[in-house]
């Protein structure tokens, strides 16, 4: 008789990179099939005819919008369930939902079937919480952190440069393509079906890689004992561990892992509340701490997402005459309001153009995320980083409506100068955060419910942003002050540059005796 033996767990000081690299493949179809959306959003709610043209912004923002509020209202829900069944199965039910949310939208012929499908596939999708999770199970020391958290965000930017350069370049094809697309064939009867189709395509190869080989990191769903493969087997061998099995101290203070959310171990959370002992329930995440890492994530997830929303409403929206703009600027110099208020029209930019301008503004978050990030986080540390890019980030959209006067030969070179100084601060700031949010975690045995509320919070947030930014520009839009969108979102990117300070990162260091101490930076 021979028993069965399961491969060895790959060395645990080693970087986990082969699930790391079946995660991102799970992973990179949701941002193409989420950004896909936003170069024709706004052309997609004046082909619905709900309103004035004036009033698309703000129902293409509540479309936007909807996805993330049903988001909201299930983040905790999916991220508590993981905790109990594991986090593959939830990831992948997540990815099924988004699927049929973008084939609902594709055939939509009024605004409420659009909505319906983007709630759909919120009401279904817990993903951003639960892949946070498996990162920060996958990933045991610390200082593989930085590196690991930020291959998420590295591959949320690949995907951010091909989804909404499906969605420029294949939306509507029958106008971009009438040789290929005839009149009255099916793409031509729903013009924003043939995006939505590509984007299901590659959801579901995402969900057949992901059942297939994709692994359970849950930590009460582990092998519990492996073999090695010298170990001598026979009939009287136990086919279950015993309670000598696993001869290992509680607690190893020469472990540099000590201190982090690996201190205590799932299950023991788990059966000291399956024994009801007071004193061993698994700690609550209601803590100030916690609390303060989610608020400063959904202060960035807000007006980060108000720029996503309103920068191609920006460089769609019909550019006004240059004489009107000169003649009016000269005009509102002397009235009380001043020349930095007046910010008419859009840049009046094609689709198409739309489309690549935002592959190109992947492809620099890409380059940030790759390259400068590690960089930064290594020589300035990652509270320090966190502190000094959420300081400085209301520059981004101060400069924003300054393009409306920059000269046609000078707009492409402004616009990409504008990309970068934005995904310089907010490809940073996103990962920093999900560092500082597992580090305030106390236990794995929560992680999972930690994730799900920040999920559950940045997606309220994210719900909130685009029909806000969207009626802002709709209103600055009839005062000739299409910056007062973005002046709104710099009031708010102000507001976080205030709260970022009472973030406070403690890390627990072994003194020189072998004592553990609180280092609070």
């Amino acid at each position: 008789m021979t028993l069965s033996r399961k491969t060895p767990p790959p060395n645990p000081d080693a970087f986990p990179t082969v699930q790391l690299f079946l995660l991102a493949i799970v992973r990179l179809a949701e941002p193409i099939a989420l950004t896909s959306i936003f170069p024709y959003a706004w052309a997609l709610i004046k082909r619905f005819q709900i309103g004035s043209e004036d009033d698309a912004s703000f129902y293409a923002g509540l479309l936007i919008s909807a996805f993330s509020l049903a988001e909201a209202l299930m983040g905790m829900y999916w991220g508590g369930l993981s905790d109990r069944v594991g986090r593959k199965p939830v990831l992948l039910l997540g990815c099924v939902g988004t699927m049929f949310s973008m084939i609902m939208v594709g055939f939509a012929q009024n605004i409420w079937v659009a909505l319906l499908g983007r709630i759909f596939g919120g009401l279904l999708n817990g993903n951003i919480g639960v892949i946070q999770t498996m990162v920060g199970e996958l990933v045991t020391k610390p200082e593989h952190e930085p590196r690991a958290f930020s291959i998420m965000p590295f591959v949320w930017s690949v995907g951010t440069i091909v989804g909404p350069m499906i969605g420029g370049l294949f939306a509507d094809p029958h106008e971009s393509y009438p040789h290929l697309v005839p009149k009255g064939s099916l793409f031509d009867r729903f013009p924003y079906l043939l995006p939505n189709l590509i984007c299901a395509g590659m959801l579901l190869v995402s969900i057949v890689l992901g059942y297939l080989l994709l692994e359970e990191t849950h930590p009460d769903m582990q092998p519990r004992v492996l073999l090695p493969d010298d170990t001598f087997v026979s009939e009287n061998t136990p086919l279950l561990e015993t309670s000598d099995a696993m001869k290992r101290p509680a607690v190893d203070l020469r472990d540099e892992n000590y201190g982090t959310v690996r201190s205590r171990d799932a299950g023991e959370w788990a059966a000291a509340a399956a024994a009801k002992d007071p004193e061993k329930q698994p700690p609550s995440i209601f803590c100030k701490r916690i609390m303060a890492v989610i608020l400063a994530l959904s202060i960035f997830t807000y007006h980060s997402m108000t720029f996503d929303h309103l920068l191609p409403i920006f460089f769609e929206d019909p550019r006004s005459p240059p004489a009107r703009s000169l003649s009016a600027l000269a005009t509102a110099t002397t009235t009380t309001l001043g020349a930095p208020f007046y910010s008419p029209g859009g840049l009046g930019l094609s689709l198409q153009a739309v489309g690549f301008l935002m592959a190109v503004q992947g492809a620099i978050a890409l380059f940030m995320q790759a390259v400068v990030f590690p960089v930064m986080a290594e020589r300035v540390g990652v509270y320090r980083l966190f502190v000094l890019i959420a300081f400085f980030h209301p520059v981004v959209y101060v400069i924003m409506p300054g393009l409306l006067y920059v000269p046609d030969s000078w707009l492409y070179p402004a616009i990409y100068f504008c990309l970068a100084v934005r995904n310089l601060f907010s490809i940073l700031l996103y990962p920093l955060l999900l560092i500082l949010i597992k580090e305030a975690t106390p236990s794995s045995a929560v992680l999972g419910r930690v994730n799900g509320l920040a999920a559950s919070a940045g997606a309220a947030c994210r719900m909130v942003a685009p029909p806000v930014a969207g009626y802002l520009y709709a209103i600055g839009k009839k005062m000739d002050c299409t910056a007062l969108a973005w002046y709104g979102s710099t009031l708010v990117a102000v507001i976080g540059a205030v709260q970022c300070f009472s973030v406070k990162r403690v890390r627990e260091e072994r003194g020189e005796e072998g004592d553990v101490e609180e280092v609070v930076e």
